[in-house]
């Protein structure tokens, strides 16, 4: 359920995207397979929520070039910036796009290849353990207020799926890639995304 509350934030009391344990699949979320995962090291559960934001090209929306980048099929001659990308193999578990749909490549119990080389405190390696949320957008322009509500219907479900999960757990690109990585950028509102989840704090 998600509610508008005073001054424009958005509360999801209960996560509405059932997660099936044993396909790890999430449900209403539109699948689109990536090959670019593979099995977690044995006895390695998710405890960690990575957010990053995409656009493609940079600073375009809305076209299919997300979809096709996690699915090995982009034309890399169709736009200069994809030469800079060519053979660039990755995937993220969830993509939130700008009218707030809700896209799938990567079952949650399996590794997605969106964190590269980064570091979680003292834990390294942040694919091992984490799931990739990916939302359509850059680092200086504004999130849409649909993608904060999808974004924190779909963490309160990972919330209660994932007893390891809580919100200290949810962190961005640039977080654990410093120096390397800017993402979700200086326009993602993380106090909004905070208040809409009832908590600021976690254990």
């Amino acid at each position: 359920m998600v509610e508008r509350i005073q001054g424009g934030g958005i509360l999801s009391k209960s996560g509405n995207y059932k997660i099936d344990a044993t396909s790890g699949l999430v449900g209403g979320a539109e699948q689109r397979p990536s090959p670019n995962c593979d099995e977690r090291p044995a006895g390695i559960a998710p405890s960690l929520v990575v957010l990053h934001g995409i656009s493609l090209p940079p600073g375009e929306f809305g076209g299919p070039h997300i979809e096709q980048l996690f699915a090995n099929q982009l034309d890399w001659d169709s736009h200069p910036y994809f030469g800079e990308i060519r053979g660039l193999k990755v995937s993220s578990h969830l993509l939130i796009r700008r009218d707030g749909a809700l896209l799938q490549f990567v079952p949650l119990h399996l590794r997605a290849w969106h964190a590269g080389l980064s570091r979680f405190r003292e834990r390294a390696q942040c694919n091992d353990f984490s799931l990739g949320i990916e939302l359509e957008g850059v680092d200086d322009a504004p999130y849409e207020d649909c993608q904060y509500a999808t974004l924190i219907d779909v963490l309160r479900s990972l919330f209660g799926h994932y007893r390891g999960i809580n919100p200290r757990h949810v962190v961005g690109h640039c977080d654990i890639a410093p120096g390397r990585k800017t993402d979700p950028g200086t326009a993602f509102d993380w106090l909004r995304l905070y208040d809409g989840l009832g908590a600021t704090s976690g254990n």
